[in-house]
């Protein structure tokens, strides 16, 4: 048993007597309990290039469907390759079309956005 100090600025000064490995022990259960109720966010990630094809875009809409659906934010990111960045015009031709088929289930969080080869938009679950 331990000399425990409560409340040491009132007057006189509050102590209690008290197993202190135990109380630390119980405060940190309350502690890893009240993490565990909190839901986070994982961020995946799907990658295209400006010439993908109808049956390969079919396919990656919906796999971003299923991680939007399971509460995950989306990454789609064109990849450019040599001289395919200077028209930059595909690539957000094919993410317009990711945002307009995945309106029903998604949020736009960050407009189409061009960084070096890579060009991205991220999408967020409808609450």
């Amino acid at each position: 048993m331990d000399l425990v100090l409560v409340s040491p600025t009132t007057n006189p000064p509050v102590c209690k007597i008290m197993n202190y490995g135990k109380y630390r022990f119980e405060q940190k259960k309350k502690e890893k309990e009240s993490k565990k109720n909190q839901k986070g966010f994982d961020l995946k990630e799907i990658r295209v290039t400006p010439n993908t094809d109808v049956h390969d875009y079919e396919f990656k809409a919906k796999n971003v469907r299923k991680f939007l659906m399971d509460g995950d934010k989306v990454k789609v990111t064109v990849r450019f390759r040599g001289r395919e960045v200077n028209n930059s015009a595909m690539g957000e031709k094919i993410l317009g079309k990711f945002i307009e088929d995945l309106s029903d289930v998604a949020v736009l969080e960050k407009k189409p956005f061009l960084e070096g080869k890579n060009m991205f938009i991220i999408l967020a679950p409808n609450k």
